[in-house]
């Protein structure tokens, strides 16, 4: 090429066009022209350029490489001149430079070049204009920049949170479409239930593809103007959000909120790819402009528009929690660490009961009703090494129906319940004193029943009075209980002398055995009691007390608080029971219990605070927020008294609702229950020898504790037998499992054993003032009596049967929700124990 053709192509295709004409010919004359072979490399970054290059025929790449980014690579065409820069600030190249086909370069050495910049200066000042011009570009740059990021930054996504934990197959199929969601860049469509972290599960899509160095941002449907103008920006006005976003993720979360207008205009976006800014009113409508950026949604369910047109190319279905339960045990673990690893704290272990309870509940606010359960028992658990299944408690709406709270309708009772009167003063001021006469009086007095007031009172008045408040106060014998009392004063006198760290529940077990221990008890109490004739042997009723008081001072020597009282007790496994046909219940309202407590005093213990009194906390471990079994509640008012937030209630409500809505049967309990049941027969066994004509020969000890046990065992064997019979009837259908059903013959167990101690109640406590005066050596001559008269005692037994034949056949109903004909088995039963105990009590 002549010289001349070189200048003029110089003036036309590179940046020296506006330099002289001796300008450009000096620099032609010092150009040497190379032929290069495609995919050589030039020059590599941060080594000092050799050469002035003018690119005259062919294509380059230069790229710049970087630890935390992919390489930012730039085409370059024919006329671009490189390393001007570099070689006028004596700098290292800034890019590596490579050819991309066969290419001829113009090539000016470092030396010549310097040499014509010393000689004609105006190069260096075509240097310095391109480099304000950069200069202005960059500026410009970082303003857009800038602007971009404050218009982003409340709605930015700056990182996932967490990836999808789990193993079940509804994990491994949410992973496999994710992963095949960020091969391409169509839009997304997220959907499940509220609760399931469906905004992370765009985000994984997001920054796992290849534009996760491009922003994203999460607008909520909710908050979008009807034009949606902020996603759109107005014609001559503020741009969009899309418009910042760029080559960007949109995420629209809870799309379900999206008013119709939007959703059409969502509709053409997804459609052509275009969106038109929103115009002012009377303007004409702009021209649709191109959007870069991907669109993602998430909703509760797919907006049937989207569903009919397929406008989206990824729809990805998340499973609730309820359908996952095989990925409960991983998620919690996965979220105990997290709230652990923040806190600082070891991480506890969660035990196998807990994980149960977990694993039974259905979760309708998911992964973040999970969270937010395990981190309210974390703050609970105060340092200890398990999380137990007493911990984990969430809101259920079956156990709020039909309530009255009695202590907002009667402000005085909440006053007493929550003074020192109730139940401490009650129990050190009186009962504590008050037992140990009693037991003296039944070791060191007359041995009968008519002449030793304490064991008249035990069998007469106190049998008669605490079956009668069952159904009214529940469990409230056990606030006042004698044995517990001594148990808790035991407890704090050691304490006192040998300080030391009592031992923690061994709860899996205890729960596992506890119930069969108190039967076990129970049962061999009733074989004393009947066998040796303790309700007529003072100093043996004074043993049978002494030994339940034995039990509670000797656990609350080695276990913290009332051990024996939840787990162990036969008074107090008894109490529960009936305590479940009560028409009061102590509870807490969950939604300030999860909202704003953050102590659990009533649970913990701890000091005074606001409202609340400084406590020990519940002696039985029960939170009355995860109450759902009055068995569980001695009504001690603990946690009344620790609650600064008026949480607490004690509502009144259909008696024994529980049974049939969020109660949790046990075989020891029904054990228990039928055991009660035969007791009836077992006192009775002179009458069914009256009544049947039958000889038992009870005068020997052998043949008598044998007809003993076979009493125990006719309610159960006739129940077992009646449900076989069931199951047979109904072949086509389900019924209920006997654990369940044999809850029903729980009215007539109380009612029938009423009735046994009504005859008790209504003849020998009327003679309390005779026999007390006997119980000291004075006389009882004309001293008062109040005994009823036979005829009304068996009205009463009567009365009392039948309307616990009638309330065990409507719990059954209500237990089981099935047809009467399904039940009519059991029904039957019911009616066979009632008349079998209307022979024996009452007589034909």
């Amino acid at each position: 090429m002549e010289r001349q053709e070189q200048v003029a192509w110089l003036r036309e295709n590179t940046l020296f066009g506006s330099l002289s004409e001796a300008a450009l010919t000096a620099i032609a004359a010092a150009i040497q022209e190379q032929m290069i072979a495609e995919n050589r490399r030039i020059v590599l970054e941060d080594t000092p350029p050799q050469a002035l290059y003018i690119l005259k025929a062919g294509r380059l790449e230069s790229y710049h490489t970087s630890k935390t980014t992919t390489a930012s690579a730039v085409s370059l065409l024919p006329g671009t001149a490189f390393h001007l820069k570099e070689l006028v600030l004596d700098q290292p190249a800034e890019r590596t430079v490579i050819t991309l086909t066969d290419c001829v370069l113009w090539v000016i050495p470092r030396a010549a070049f310097l040499d014509l910049v010393q000689q004609y200066p105006e190069i260096g000042q075509l240097f310095s204009r391109q480099l304000a011009s950069e200069l202005d570009q960059v500026a410009a740059e970082l303003e857009y920049e800038r602007d971009r990021q404050i218009a982003l930054r409340p709605y930015l996504v700056p990182k996932v949170k967490r990836g999808i934990v789990g193993t079940s197959r509804y994990a491994v199929r949410q992973r496999q479409e994710i992963k095949k969601a960020q091969n391409d860049r169509t839009s997304v469509l997220v959907f499940g239930e509220p609760g399931l972290e469906k905004d992370n599960t765009a985000a994984l899509i997001h920054f796992g593809s290849r534009d996760r160095h491009e922003p994203m941002i999460k607008v909520n449907c909710d908050t979008l103007q009807a034009s949606g103008a902020e996603l759109f920006g107005r014609a001559g006005g503020k741009p969009g959000l899309i418009e910042w976003l760029g080559t960007g993720t949109l995420l629209l979360n809870n799309l379900q909120d999206l008013n119709l207008e939007l959703q059409n205009k969502l509709v053409g976006l997804l459609e052509t790819g275009e969106y038109t800014p929103v115009a002012r009113e009377g303007e004409p409508p702009p021209t649709p402009r191109r959007c870069a950026a991907r669109i993602m949604m998430t909703s509760e369910r797919v907006l049937p528009t989207l569903e009919r047109k397929g406008l989206v190319g990824h729809v990805i279905k998340i499973a609730p929690l309820r359908i996952r339960k095989a990925d409960i045990v991983a998620q919690a673990e996965y979220y105990l660490s997290l709230i652990c690893r923040a806190r600082g704290i070891p991480k506890p272990k969660i035990t196998p009961e807990a994980i149960r309870r977990l694993q039974g509940y259905d979760f309708p606010g998911n992964l973040t009703e999970l969270e937010s359960l395990i981190e309210r028992a974390v703050i609970q658990l105060n340092g200890a090494p398990e999380l137990t299944e007493e911990v984990f408690w969430s809101t259920s709406s079956k156990g709020k129906r039909f309530r009255l709270n009695l202590l907002n309708a009667y402000p005085q009772l909440r006053r007493f319940l929550r003074s020192p009167w109730y139940p401490d003063r009650i129990n050190y001021g009186f009962t504590l004193g008050f037992f140990a006469v009693v037991v003296a009086v039944l070791m060191l007095g007359p041995q009968s029943r008519d002449r030793n007031i304490a064991l008249n009172a035990f069998w007469a008045l106190w049998w008669p009075l605490i079956l009668v408040a069952f159904p009214f106060v529940g469990r409230i014998w056990c606030a006042f209980c004698p044995f517990m009392i001594y148990g808790e004063l035991a407890q704090k006198i050691s304490l006192w002398l040998y300080p030391r760290k009592l031992l923690p529940w061994p709860r899996q077990d205890a729960e596992k055995w506890g119930g069969w221990f108190l039967f076990g008890l129970f049962t061999l109490i009733l074989l004393w009691e009947e066998l040796w004739d303790l309700e007529n042997t003072a100093y043996l009723s004074g043993c049978l007390l002494l030994l339940i008081t034995a039990g509670a001072v000797i656990f609350s020597l080695l276990f913290e608080r009332r051990f024996w009282c939840r787990y162990l007790c036969p008074i107090g496994g008894m109490n529960g029971m009936f305590a479940k046909l009560a028409m009061i219940e102590l509870r807490a309202q969950q939604g300030i219990c999860s909202a704003t407590c953050t102590t659990y005093q009533c649970y913990k213990g701890g000091p005074e605070k606001g409202e609340g009194q400084e406590t020990g906390g519940c002696p039985v471990y029960s939170h009355p927020a995860q109450l759902e079994d009055n068995r569980d509640c001695v009504l001690c008012m603990t946690c009344l008294k620790a609650c600064p937030h008026r949480s607490v209630e004690l509502n009144l409500r259909p008696p024994g609702i529980e049974l049939w809505t969020t109660h949790t049967p046990t075989y020891s309990e029904i054990c228990l229950l039928f055991l009660l049941l035969g007791a009836v027969l077992l006192h009775r066994l002179p009458e069914i020898e009256q009544q049947f004509g039958w000889n038992l020969h009870l005068d020997h000890f052998g043949i008598h504790a044998g007809v003993s046990v076979l009493a125990f065992l006719v309610p159960g064997i006739l129940a077992l037998l009646t449900h076989q019979l069931t199951r047979l009837l109904n072949r086509t259908g389900r019924p209920p499992l006997f654990l369940k059903l044999a809850y029903g013959y729980l009215p007539l167990v109380l009612g029938a054993s009423l009735a046994h101690y009504l005859r008790l109640g209504l003849t020998e406590a009327g003679r309390a003032i005779p026999v007390t005066f006997a119980t000291f050596g004075f006389g009882t001559a004309n001293l008062p009596v109040a005994v009823a008269h036979p005829a009304v005692i068996a009205f009463l037994q009567a009365v009392t049967l039948i309307a616990s034949f009638w309330l065990s056949v409507i719990l059954t109903q209500k237990i089981a929700r099935q047809p009467l004909w399904n039940l009519l088995p059991q029904h039957l039963a019911t009616f066979a124990i009632a008349s079998l105990m209307w022979k024996v009590i009452v007589g034909w």
